[in-house]
């Protein structure tokens, strides 16, 4: 998994009361977490599918205890759902986000129309490559630093 924290873009500002209508505090920090696929997600097949099926599996577990641990100090914290693009804790808005966009317009990574969706493509990885994105009210420090303590606890189980 390859994740960074950002500021949000001049168009998540501008437009994050249709993202997120019951937050009271401008979102300060974005997480883009991209994991690598074992195939072209482009593809339209039961293998990719289930591909797709895992990986959302894996960001909503991981995305899940981010949130609680910003929320349990206060900030408001929020992961969005990269089948609809709607916030899964917060009330949904008018406006879907666009995965995509954000990964482009933080990361500058390449993106390629495929039918009507655009995918992301990864320098390393190519278009097998899943993105997701978690926002906060709470500074890119903090949300870096629990980023990486989970990521590292996580790693030390595995280990």
């Amino acid at each position: 998994m390859q994740y960074s924290v950002h500021p949000p873009s001049e168009f998540i500002c501008q437009h994050s009361e249709k993202l997120l209508p019951d937050w009271s505090d401008p979102i300060r920090s974005i997480v883009v977490v991209l994991q690598p696929a074992d195939r072209e997600l482009t593809e339209h097949c039961p293998e990719a599918d289930h591909q797709k099926q895992v990986l959302r599996s894996q960001f909503l577990s991981f995305g899940l205890k981010v949130t609680e641990m910003l929320r349990q100090q206060g900030h408001l914290a929020d992961l969005f759902d990269p089948k609809t693009g709607l916030p899964i804790l917060s009330e949904s808005g008018s406006l879907r986000l666009d995965d995509v966009a954000v990964v482009r317009s933080t990361l500058g990574y390449a993106t390629k129309a495929i039918g009507n969706c655009f995918t992301v493509i990864h320098p390393r990885w190519g278009s097998a490559v899943y993105p997701s994105i978690l926002m906060s009210s709470a500074s890119r420090e903090l949300v870096e630093s629990i980023v990486a303590g989970l990521l590292e606890c996580h790693h030390s189980l595995r280990g």
